[in-house]
């Protein structure tokens, strides 16, 4: 019955709100049904409608799924200082890391379903029932430790709402440790992703020991972009508090984590070029394309430009302090990181592929549109769970003031 009811006062709460609410909504869902009549054709025609053949069988699906990984795994950058320094500050706001942090899971996985063609084959993925080849199988690893990641951060997200909601103390013996689990969690779903890709000895580009830390230190950059962004506009939207000098602190931790990964990323430039191997071809069509084939170098290109310049932005006290040029800095990077991982990182392992032929992927009108639907579906979910987390904590409706609108309706 008490479950119901906080069901029944969640449902409330988002069929609520003003004209800008409903408009998002609404564009939102505009951009679902065009990305879902694109995905139409792919279920009846199968991947051949993508672009992605033997050369290159992973592309942009794969690369949004990588991307949305570290995306997932960023509510760490909260959770750390909140709990581990005992930041009340902070703490106040780790909900928002967790809520980010389920929607883009359940993104990931959207990814893997419309990468492996039709839906049913999902049941593969599932332990017991479908075929996982667990513990041999990397790709398994990675679906239990994103599963586990997911179901830690939803009860956590729950039992604090919920409890909220009964005007109730959370269980802080339960969700402490929940909450601190979730760490080596977020730290496992980024990295044993990494793995997906080093653990292939055929493709050199990605067969580097550095490439599950420049995961995880790219993560620790774009989630948070994205958490800044996104607390400065609800803050202007609804009655959510946050100072300034928490979205400062977020930017400071996010300047280490650019500074490693700026280290990590020349120390790998150092590596191959002073080597001069073979393997270097991977390298050249990155940074400076084939023939006339230079589409990937102008990504390339683009997203250390962004990466670089954000980084200053960062850096710099006077303009990690103000919000116009931290939002300019915050935008950079977040696209940087996509550019990083959901272009310039797939396309050139398979490029040259391992008989030396070169075939030029770039991502079809039905992949864009099945993204732009999954993005714009989880974009919906992050607004309801949101929209409810801020009712409940920060404007005060609880079981009470559900009784009292039933009562007068």
């Amino acid at each position: 019955m008490k479950s119901l009811r906080f069901l029944r006062g969640c449902f409330r709460i988002i069929v609520s709100g003003g004209r800008v609410y409903y408009a998002s909504l609404f564009f939102l869902l505009v951009l679902v049904v065009w990305g879902a009549l694109g995905y139409i054709g792919q279920l009846q025609d199968g991947l051949v409608v993508t672009n992605m053949r033997d050369s290159v069988s992973w592309g942009f699906y794969i690369g949004n799924f990588t991307f949305l990984v570290g995306v997932a795994a960023a509510a760490v950058m909260l959770v750390i200082p909140a709990y581990i320094y005992n930041w009340k500050q902070i703490r106040e706001i780790v909900i928002f890391g967790e809520i980010l942090a389920i929607c883009a899971v359940i993104m990931c996985l959207s990814f893997i379903m419309v990468d492996i063609g039709h839906p049913l084959r999902f049941w593969h993925m599932l332990p017991l029932i479908g075929t996982m080849n667990f513990p041999s199988s990397i790709l398994s690893w990675d679906f239990f430790v994103l599963s586990t990641y997911f179901l830690i951060n939803i009860v956590v997200v729950t039992h604090l709402l919920y409890k909220q909601f009964y005007k109730k103390e959370y269980n802080k013996s339960f969700i402490l440790p929940m909450v601190l689990l979730s760490i080596p969690a977020a730290i496992a779903i980024h990295t044993v992703t990494a793995f997906l890709y080093n653990a292939l000895p055929a493709r050199p580009f990605w067969n580097s020991a550095l490439l599950a830390p420049r995961f995880l230190t790219t993560a620790f950059c774009s989630g948070p972009a994205i958490l800044i962004l996104l607390f400065q506009v609800l803050r202007k939207t609804t009655k959510f508090e946050i100072k300034d000098e928490v979205i400062f602190t977020i930017a400071e931790l996010m300047v280490y984590a650019m500074f490693i990964y700026l280290f990590f990323t020349v120390s790998e430039f150092f590596k191959e070029f002073y080597s001069n191997t073979e393997h270097i071809v991977y390298w050249e069509y990155l940074l400076l394309g084939v023939e006339r084939n230079r589409e990937i170098a102008f990504y390339s290109w683009a997203s250390i430009a962004m990466g670089f310049t954000a980084f200053l932005l960062f850096l710099i006290p006077k303009t990690r302090k103000n919000l116009f040029t931290l939002n300019i800095g915050a935008i950079l990077i977040y696209f940087s990181v996509y550019l990083e991982k959901g272009i310039t990182l797939i396309v050139p392992g398979f490029t040259p592929d391992t008989l030396g032929q070169y075939f030029f992927y770039v991502p079809s009108d039905t992949e864009i549109r099945t993204a732009v639907m999954i993005f714009s579906a989880g974009a919906i979910l992050f607004t309801f769970i949101s929209k409810i987390a801020i009712a409940i904590l920060f404007e005060g409706f609880s079981i009470d003031s559900l009784k009292k609108k039933v009562s007068t309706t």
